[in-house]
């Protein structure tokens, strides 16, 4: 089920968070690799017309708390207010599966939603960066998903579970676009991966 306030299909919005992803984001994430950071992003949409309020990416190589999705909320807060819509009437977007600090951010940041197109798992095994499932388990006690994706505050949706529910022509459209994003992304992190070590990040 859609977070509320949204009328759109869950196809109409997975059709557009990965438009927003190739279109907005890969962009940003290409311009961030190059210097330095990780490959993780984030994007606001707004929840009536499904358009983007906001897109953002890594950019820990200027402060190491700048994760994709808390940088995006700062971009969001460098709009006036009047023209800023609230978290209640947004779909917040995370291309991976938000680690610890982000999804504390986007609790006190107001969102009842976050989707996501990456897991945890594909962040250590694909991207060959762990320290999400480490933190959740090291400083949480938390086994990999372990923490409650529907709560009081949020209900996080990731994107494959949802195409799974849709028509087979559907599902094979959205998992060729996927199999194409998870290519670029895994080049993308290849060239994070050969030259991270001349980062200062601390947890690289």
């Amino acid at each position: 089920m859609a977070p509320s306030g949204v009328t759109a299909s869950d196809q109409e919005i997975v059709d557009r968070l990965l438009s927003v992803m190739e279109t907005d984001l890969l962009s940003l994430t290409q311009q961030g690799v190059k210097e330095g950071n990780k490959v993780f992003g984030g994007a606001i949409l707004r929840k009536d017309d499904l358009s983007l309020v906001v897109a953002g990416t890594n950019k820990e190589m200027a402060n190491p708390l700048y994760h994709g999705e808390i940088h995006t909320m700062e971009l969001l807060y460098q709009i006036p207010k009047e023209s800023r819509p609230s978290p209640e009437d947004c779909i917040f977007f995370a291309t991976h599966e938000p680690c610890t600090l982000c999804l504390s951010a986007i609790t006190w940041g107001g969102y009842d939603n976050f989707y996501y197109l990456f897991s945890h798992e594909d962040s250590r095994d694909s991207f060959n960066i762990g320290h999400d499932l480490r933190i959740l388990k090291e400083v949480f006690r938390l086994d990999p998903g372990g923490y409650a994706r529907t709560n009081a505050y949020w209900t996080g949706y990731r994107i494959p579970a949802l195409i799974e529910s849709f028509s087979q022509s559907e599902k094979e459209t959205f998992s060729q676009r996927i199999s194409k994003l998870t290519q670029t992304y895994a080049e993308l992190s290849d060239n994070y991966q050969a030259n991270k070590e001349a980062s200062d990040i601390p947890l690289k």
